[in-house]
């Protein structure tokens, strides 16, 4: 049986211990971001969460690009996404990224967008990735070991000592 995300209620509010440990992506509202209301459309917060996961993994030492190189691709298999107030032309936000658990070559992601002060939640989510290798076009059986290594830290499943 596969790992299913939680409901969207579960991902409505998320305590102050869960805000440890997020890796943080500011982003300016562009108009190429809105619809003619000057409102962000809601692709764009899609766009901005997978913009922050490459950039946490390249903090990590992981370049998306040397995965495409060796032929391991991360598509998205599951979504789950809450709207709480829109964005508007102009603003700032700060979407907040970290990695909740891997699960052999499942790696799970939670989201968060919010005002710069934290005081407004924009947008809550969850996604999942799946380890895919792209010449067979099949799931890979085990993510390749420097990935792993360094994705271990974002969860805590190993001691770095």
């Amino acid at each position: 049986m596969q790992p299913q995300l939680q409901p969207t209620e579960a991902i409505q509010q998320l305590s102050d211990a869960d805000l440890e440990n997020w890796y943080e992506y500011p982003v300016r509202v562009q108009p190429h971001h809105t619809d003619y209301a000057g409102v962000v459309w809601h692709g764009t917060y899609i766009a901005w969460m997978e913009e922050a996961r490459v950039e946490c993994l390249r903090s990590l030492g992981i370049e998306f690009a040397d995965l495409v190189a060796i032929g391991c691709d991360l598509p998205v298999v599951e979504l789950s996404i809450r709207y709480h107030r829109p964005i508007r032309l102009g603003m700032e936000a700060i979407v907040k990224a970290r990695m909740t658990a891997m699960n052999g070559v499942r790696l799970n992601w939670e989201y968060q967008i919010q005002s710069l002060d934290g005081t407004e939640s924009y947008v809550t989510a969850q996604v999942t990735l799946v380890a895919v290798d792209q010449e067979k076009g099949r799931i890979m059986r085990q993510l390749p070991a420097a990935m792993e290594d360094a994705l271990k830290r974002l969860t805590g499943q190993f001691d770095a000592s």
